[in-house]
């Protein structure tokens, strides 16, 4: 990471009200290079790597802290699991059965959705799809 995007996260951290501590850096900067939506223990694994002295607590008051501020969202794509997504811009995901990748959708692709159609009563704010099939590195294996 050059010096640039080091002050570019710093910057970001700052300006949300938040205390630029070592661990929070490294769990932010991790989440921002990825695309894959790692679990807690994924980012653990990750960070210990360049980061010895990273707990599964310190991740989690990490990402908790990045939550309350609006820089990280939950996505719960699977029962039981919990990932976490540095792209806080409305975007559905799409998740392989086959290998489990998962992968951002534009919100513009799924358009025609009428919430208006949901039973009286119900007052939606917000809504993500998950699509689930088999991509297309899976298809090949399959296919081959």
């Amino acid at each position: 990471m050059d010096k640039q995007q080091t002050d570019a996260i710093v910057q970001t951290l700052k300006s949300k009200g938040l205390r630029v501590t070592p661990q929070r850096f490294a769990v932010y900067a991790n989440l921002l290079s990825r695309e894959d939506h790692p679990t807690v223990e994924q980012l653990l694994h990750d960070l210990n790597q360049d980061f010895p002295v990273s707990s599964q607590a310190t991740i989690y008051s990490s990402l908790q802290a990045l939550q309350d501020v609006g820089l990280v969202r939950e996505v719960l794509l699977e029962a039981g699991v919990t990932r976490y997504d540095a792209n806080v811009d409305s975007h559905h995901h799409f998740r392989c059965r086959e290998c489990g990748a998962i992968e951002d959708i534009p919100w513009e692709t799924l358009q025609g959705i009428n919430l208006q159609r949901l039973r009286a009563g119900l007052h939606p704010d917000v809504y993500e799809v998950t699509i689930h099939g088999v991509c297309d590195r899976c298809n090949k294996a399959v296919s081959v």
